[in-house]
């Protein structure tokens, strides 16, 4: 398997025409990423609404996400939940109905066309899922492109810089072809080539594998790899698992909605839908360390997410009989025939526990309705404590 390693020549100081630095969105270098840093792109309480024939539709709906710099992240959900829209007010193709985008120090809404089209040149890198390269420019033109319309790097030096960028991708042989000349897998790795031109902070990208072999789409990997580790945030849409699997952060989008992402992190297995309703349905409480889980008999759930931390099993004069790490699940069946065996669970004595319950009447109604929910909690109830419960594919759906 090829290694991907950039030549020095694409990592330089980003310049003007004049060889002067701009004004552009920093480079930060996360060698010591933190959850703790302030994020890059901020999403707060975005709503689009488009007016159809058959009356509005809401394609997202109180939408707020953070993303920061060095993340590879990747957004899936079923066609039609809005992950090519969430995109898109991103880049700007489309604007919210309302809500605030934030990149950095620029509010969106707030530049207009002219000014979006610059500041989007120079910061974000964009992959389409149809490629939208110009027919009538061969692949390397298509490259230089962008660097002409945003003045990006001496005019001498352009088209040196689109030929390494195609070689990267593995089209130096094709850098004179019209675009009709060659693959669609070859377009794909074209529009990836030229989204990198102006060496942006941000790639921003609509099923960059969904066009390519195997071989391929792993070199296109590798590369997004290479670019996160250059300290560049890169936002995927895909339905690809592969893809998925490989990035630091997945969200999950159904109905318009973002699922919460310690629900679609802890309950992978089951459906978009059965996600987005535990989502809605959870409550979020932290427990000191050594404190008592379950104060009072009437309030235990149907379920527990531990999210972090560890929460102890302890039995008489508090002796540990067991400990449960963070990503562990509790049924409520469990938990209350551990109860009746007066026995308890605390916080760890030497970290505070961040957990999640779903209530009894809140579970039974999403078991209700979803055969995958129906398997998961069979599977749970049936072995126990557990981390991951996998669930027959055709199940998932439902």
């Amino acid at each position: 398997m090829r290694h991907i390693q950039f030549p020095s020549s694409l990592i330089p100081s980003r310049k003007d025409r004049s060889g002067t630095p701009i004004s552009t969105i920093n480079q930060i270098d996360t060698s010591a990423y933190s959850e703790e840093r302030k994020p890059l792109i901020e999403m707060q309480n975005i709503y689009k609404t488009y007016n159809t024939h058959a009356g509005d539709f809401t394609a997202l709906n109180d939408v707020s996400a953070s993303f920061y710099p060095g993340q590879f992240v990747s957004i899936i959900g079923k066609s039609g939940s809005g992950k090519s829209t969430l995109l898109n007010m991103i880049t700007g193709i489309d604007r919210p109905t309302s809500g605030k985008i934030k990149i950095e120090n620029t509010y969106l809404q707030e530049l207009t066309e002219s000014e979006f089209s610059e500041w989007r040149g120079r910061n974000l890198g964009i992959v389409f899922q149809f490629f939208q390269l110009l027919p009538m420019l061969s692949l390397v033109e298509n490259t230089i492109l962008p660097m002409d319309f945003c003045h990006m790097y001496p005019p001498a030096e352009r088209e040196k810089r689109a030929r390494e960028l195609l070689k990267l991708v593995g089209l130096q042989d094709f850098a004179e072809k019209l675009p009709a000349a060659v693959s669609g897998g070859q377009e794909q790795c074209a529009a990836i080539a030229r989204a990198l031109a102006n060496d942006p902070p941000i790639i921003v990208a609509d099923e960059p594998t969904g066009n390519l072999d195997s071989k391929t789409a792993d070199m296109v990997l590798q590369l997004i790899d290479e670019l996160v580790r250059q300290g560049k945030t890169v936002l995927v849409v895909t339905h690809d698992e592969t893809v998925a699997r490989r990035a630091s952060r997945t969200l999950v989008i159904c109905d318009g909605e973002l699922v919460d992402e310690d629900i679609s992190r802890m309950l992978p297995s089951i459906s978009h839908r059965s996600m987005l309703k535990l989502s809605h349905q959870s409550v979020e409480l932290c427990k000191q360390p050594n404190e008592d889980i379950f104060a009072s008999s009437n309030s235990l759930p149907g379920l527990m997410l531990i999210l972090e931390g560890k929460v102890a099993l302890r039995g008489a004069n508090n002796h540990r009989l067991a400990s449960y790490p963070s990503g562990s699940i509790l049924s409520g069946k469990f938990i209350r025939n551990t109860l009746a065996q007066k026995k308890t669970f605390r916080a760890d004595p030497h970290a505070a526990a961040r957990i999640k319950m779903i209530s009894v009447e809140d579970l039974e109604s999403t078991v209700n309705t979803s055969r995958s929910m129906q398997i998961f909690m069979q599977k749970l109830e049936a072995g126990g404590p557990s981390e991951v419960i996998d669930i027959p594919e055709a199940s998932k759906n439902r």
